[in-house]
């Protein structure tokens, strides 16, 4: 027995089949044989009756939105394939963040402090030869999902939602009028909202066995019996390149003992490691990343995942009346777990231009389309994902990748907070990286050279355009604001428009953080 099958054998549930059922997941990606369901159709029939002006599909993430958009009057159907449950894992993101529940009275001030489970203080960035990097209030609040989400759809339920729990999508028919959802019984809706996360069957539909040009795989556990449980480790690694993967590490202080993650940033080839293997070297590993032997811990759940990301992305519906959102719409950066943290930065946006859309009636796939818009701060992070990774038949230094994290974010924590703090949390500012960049060149000339043959001149290209892009954002976004005014005598149309370009210009630019 291995001591992956060991540990995992002696918790609650049958986690080890939960990790073999994710591997086939990963096996698939990887030999290009995952399904390509056909669940969406297109009739030129009128639907005539709509029930609903929402559906939504997707609860764990989709009660988001839910509740935001039902407490405005909104008449929404929220499906879930299971029970509406928050896991027991906490949900990890910055305080200034969570404000978007109070803005949108989903939360009252003491619900939003119930909602939180755990909070530290400092937490730590590490690369093997370098100086550790230390930071406050970044990423140090752990959410208890389970009470948020009961909280929530006790709150959509109450305003008049309705909740569907162990009710499937099987499929959809887009009429001229309406969307007919299939599922209990049939639902008729004027827009549809697919929130079923990287996997969705719609998504799929649309990306036809498209390989992800990335995948950031995770594993990890949350154990009691660690002798330091006050700090966190927002991305730490202290080995070399092995198994043509760079090791990356996240610690957090949670409610019932210490989450430790392992993770590595890789494409889909055949001849990555499966999960189960990557598991074995996070047990390997955790007794020199945390100072414990694995004989003292007590082992509460294990955590095991992959995260694809696609450079085409945000995904474009080619049907009218269906949005995509959160990890559906790959919206997140390449570099980030998505999920959560994603969703709660852009709730408010896209609750108020859901709104818009609804009630000018605005739901054309190019109207839609601009509700998840392109976005350049998200867009130059491919090159980042792609410089912390290595090419199954790359041949790099051992320590290239740390050298380079390590002098980056030295330079960074040189340059102060203002540049260090929206970084780590996926938001990228011109000025932050203009700065960075133009110290790097002056004081480190010959850390970024090394890795142009890494990340190939295609990228780097790529990457340029992105980098112009977010300067063009970053002073289109002032800009857009003194149009704001008169922008409010036109009619809705000509509104919604402008509203949808000045968010692209504000969230693209990272104006928002």
């Amino acid at each position: 027995m291995s001591q992956t099958e060991h540990i995992l054998s002696q918790l609650p549930g049958d986690v080890l089949a939960g990790l073999r059922k994710a591997d086939q997941f990963w096996q698939a990606l990887r030999d290009d044989t995952t399904s390509i369901p056909q669940v969406v159709k297109e009739s030129k029939e009128p639907l005539g009756t709509v029930d609903w002006d929402i559906v939504i599909c997707g609860g764990t993430l989709g009660i988001f939105l839910g509740a935001a958009l039902q407490r405005r009057g909104w008449r929404v159907a929220l499906l879930e394939r299971g029970i509406l449950r928050g896991r027991d894992q906490e949900w990890n993101i910055s305080r200034p963040e969570l404000e978007v529940f109070l803005e949108l009275d989903l939360l009252s001030p003491e619900e939003l402090e119930d909602a939180i489970a755990s909070e530290y203080n400092p937490g730590r960035v590490s690369f093997l030869g370098g100086e550790d990097v230390w930071v406050r209030d970044v990423l140090n609040i752990g959410v208890d999902p389970v009470f948020l989400l009961d909280t929530l759809k006790s709150k959509f339920i109450e305003a008049g939602g309705q909740l569907l729990e162990k009710t499937a999508f099987e499929g959809a028919v887009i009429h001229p009028d309406g969307v007919r959802v299939e599922a209990a019984g049939g639902l008729n809706t004027r827009l549809l909202i697919d929130a079923m996360g990287n996997f969705s069957p719609i998504v799929k539909q649309v990306r036809q066995g498209e390989k992800p040009e990335g995948v950031c795989l995770v594993v990890g556990s949350c154990a009691q019996g660690f002798t330091q449980n006050d700090t966190g480790d927002l991305i730490v690694s202290f080995t070399p390149i092995q198994n043509q993967c760079q090791y990356f590490w996240e610690a957090f202080p949670a409610r019932d003992g210490r989450t430790t993650y392992l993770f590595s940033y890789l494409d889909a080839h055949p001849q990555r490691p499966s999960l189960g293997f990557f598991m074995e070297e996070y047990f390997r590993l955790l007794p020199d990343y945390q100072g414990v032997e694995l004989s003292q811990l007590d082992f509460k759940r294990a955590l095991f995942g992959f995260f694809p990301s696609y450079k085409e992305s945000p995904i474009r519906m080619p049907w009218n009346r269906i949005l995509p959102v959160g990890d559906s719409s790959g919206a997140q950066s390449p570099v980030s777990f998505g999920g959560f943290g994603s969703m709660v930065r852009h709730l408010k946006r896209l609750t108020e231009g859901i709104q818009e859309a609804l009630s000018g009636d605005i739901l054309t796939q190019d109207a839609l389309s601009l509700l998840q818009p392109y976005q350049p701060n998200i867009a130059v992070t491919w090159m980042f994902q792609r410089a912390m990774s290595v090419g199954v038949e790359q041949n790099i230094p051992p320590n290239q990748i740390n050298e380079l994290l390590s002098g980056v974010f030295q330079t960074m924590a040189q340059l102060g907070d203002d540049v260090l703090r929206p970084f780590l949390q996926d938001v990228v500012q011109f000025s932050g990286l203009f700065q960075t960049l133009t110290l790097i060149s002056l004081t480190k000339p010959g850390l970024v050279t090394p890795v142009i043959p890494q990340v190939g001149l295609t990228t780097l290209l790529d990457w340029m355009v992105h980098y112009i892009n977010l300067g063009v954002y970053s002073g289109l976004y002032p800009l857009g604001q003194f149009m704001s005014k008169p922008v409010h005598q036109l009619p809705p149309t000509p509104q919604y428009y402008y509203h949808r370009w000045l968010d692209a210009w504000r969230y693209g630019s990272g104006g928002d953080y």
